[in-house]
């Protein structure tokens, strides 16, 4: 027993688990992607609590996919060498220097710092990028410009997805491995593209027909204009929120994949509080939500 639950009359500890069985019954054996990213990323206690959660999720029968972030990580090695950064529409500009920072950050650092604590918690994280067995294809994304349309923004080595391969995944899912993805991808000539992680983890969700897309956040998950967290919302809901300015920034293209990943087959979709002690076990065995919930229709 942990420190932190010594606490507790062992009828409510009984009463926790039980409330988890219904949901340990409906989604065993079933994929979970969750994106891993914001404060969840960078404060050590979360860490841990992320990986445990994750290796307890493996253990109890469900099969989960970590595909994590790391912008403040990569901003913090630009400034250490001197390059400044631009966003655009919530994408980081990549020239060929910044796609340097980038691999080395995400596919080194970051990646290995999650598969080193998933794997001091009991799991057998595997980590990988999408150049490994170029599971992950892609191609120069050109960014509509809103101001003059017909014309498109280069966002340098930014990608956009132009096909995923399931096959490593499952693999390693057979085996009895937690996949931990670094969003970079390869191009048809080899070159490198720095892909938005919740796009990635979007789209992996689709094509593993993943029962459960999750993304942390730095934020209680959607809020309003006014800072209520909006705990159910359907996409004409977000049209309109986008129309307004509510919704900007770095949240539009987690909104955008939330969108395609709920009308694509992925059952539930949330956006939830990485913040929150536990987020992901919350969110997804018991009846307390923490965050906002993505509809479909």
């Amino acid at each position: 027993m942990t420190a932190n639950a010594a606490h507790v009359p062992p009828a409510v500890q009984a009463s926790i688990l039980a409330e988890a069985l219904p949901y340990l019954r409906r989604f065993h054996g079933k994929t979970i992607v969750v994106k891993y990213g914001g404060n969840a990323m960078t404060d050590l206690k979360l860490q841990q609590q992320f990986a445990h959660d994750v290796v307890m999720l493996k253990l109890v029968g469900l099969d989960p996919v970590v595909v994590h972030g790391g912008g403040p990580q990569i901003e913090e090695r630009l400034k250490q060498l001197g390059i400044k950064s631009a966003f655009v529409q919530g994408m980081r500009v990549t020239d060929a220097a910044t796609m340097d920072v980038v691999e080395m950050v995400l596919g080194g650092t970051v990646n290995k710092d999650i598969v080193t604590l998933i794997n001091q918690a009991g799991g057998k994280a595997v980590g990988l990028t999408g150049q490994d067995g170029g599971f992950i294809r892609a191609k120069k994304l050109l960014m509509p410009d809103r101001d003059r349309p017909n014309e498109f923004i280069d966002l340098g080595q930014v990608g956009d997805i132009e096909s995923i391969d399931p096959s490593v995944i499952d693999t390693l899912e057979a085996g009895g491995f937690i996949p931990v993805v670094a969003p970079i991808g390869v191009g048809r000539d080899g070159e490198s593209y720095n892909i938005n992680a919740d796009v990635v983890a979007g789209k992996l969700a689709e094509i593993l027909k993943a029962e459960k897309l999750i993304l942390l956040t730095n934020t209680p998950g959607v809020l309003d204009k006014a800072g209520k967290l909006l705990t159910n919302i359907t996409p004409r809901d977000i049209d309109a929120m986008v129309a307004d300015g509510t919704l900007s920034g770095g949240m539009l293209p987690k909104i955008a994949s939330a969108l395609d990943a709920a009308r694509s087959g992925v059952h539930g979709v949330h956006i939830i509080d990485g913040r929150v002690e536990h987020a992901l076990l919350l969110e997804i065995l018991t009846d307390q939500g923490v965050g906002t919930l993505i509809r479909s229709r």
